[in-house]
């Protein structure tokens, strides 16, 4: 029998080309696969993850989860799962990814299909902001002095259940349809404007192509209206810019109790609509 393990983990992306394995590409689930695979002495073919959030080339993440599939070879005792975590942060020799935590995945648990939903931050300086060399590697920078009050009426104005194609770079045969949950804008304490964004899911390039849009807005270049009609055709728009990753963070990932788990992932398989009026 197989044993899925379920993986906490954050990580600084900058260096990364993003979560999936790439041929010849650094990547996250590249080296914690390797990590997993060196502490338990098997191949690399012996490990598989499954993420919730698959983050693209230079995106961030402090509470990001996934699971292993482990084949029927590994053997895993209880001991040997407790030391697991800090065996595998030793393993990846670095201090760009850490794992918080790995134990048992409960049954029915699958890290993608099992999420409710995702929270993600994006932090973007303006030319009003203070900024911080600590933090310059997750703050993306703009030139421009920016209206937080029209951004935030921008982002409100996009919550819901909607096609977002015009937000995201297509895939083949992948749904674009997505209710965003909550999408709102803030000045921290140094001026720099801060997105807070949730969604039953995103698609790929979704997150920086919404705060683009809202960025357009907050300069003056794009109306509310301008990017609802926008949305409203269903086809990728060049009508505003898609943000530099540097500026996202995955923050965390929320899940149903453990006794629903199942009936989730089986719900989430099951391809989007937009219910008709």
């Amino acid at each position: 029998m197989t044993t899925r393990l379920r993986i906490h983990c954050a990580y600084l992306g900058t260096e990364y080309s993003g979560w999936a394995k790439q041929t010849r590409l650094t990547t996250i689930q590249g080296e914690l696969e390797h990590a997993l695979a060196t502490v338990l002495r098997v191949s690399r073919k012996e490990i598989s993850t499954i993420v919730a959030g698959r983050t693209d080339s230079g995106v961030h993440a402090i509470g990001q989860v996934a699971h292993a599939e482990l084949a029927d070879s590994v053997v895993l005792t209880p001991s040997a799962l407790a030391l697991l975590a800090k065996r595998v942060n030793g393993a990846l020799r670095t201090d760009a990814i850490v794992v918080h935590s790995i134990d048992k995945a409960p049954e029915g648990f699958n890290a993608r299909f099992s999420a409710l939903a995702r929270h993600y931050e994006y932090r973007l300086a303006d030319r009003r902001a203070q900024k911080n060399p600590l933090k310059r590697d997750v703050t993306a920078v703009t030139a421009y002095d920016l209206d937080v009050a029209a951004m935030s009426d921008a982002a409100q104005a996009l919550l819901g259940l909607h096609d977002f194609q015009a937000f995201c770079r297509p895939r083949a045969g992948a749904t674009t349809i997505r209710t965003l949950q909550r999408f709102d804008w803030e000045r921290d304490s140094e001026g720099v404007l801060v997105a807070q964004l949730s969604a039953d899911a995103f698609c790929h390039s979704m997150i920086r192509s919404l705060v683009g849009s809202c960025v357009a807005v907050g300069r003056g270049t794009m109306t509310i209206p301008g990017v609802l009609a926008a949305r409203t055709k269903g086809k990728r728009t060049s009508e505003w810019v898609t943000m530099p990753a540097k500026g996202l963070t995955l923050v965390s990932v929320t899940y149903p109790p453990d006794d629903e788990l199942w009936g989730r992932a089986e719900g989430t398989r099951q391809r989007r609509g937009i219910p008709a009026d």
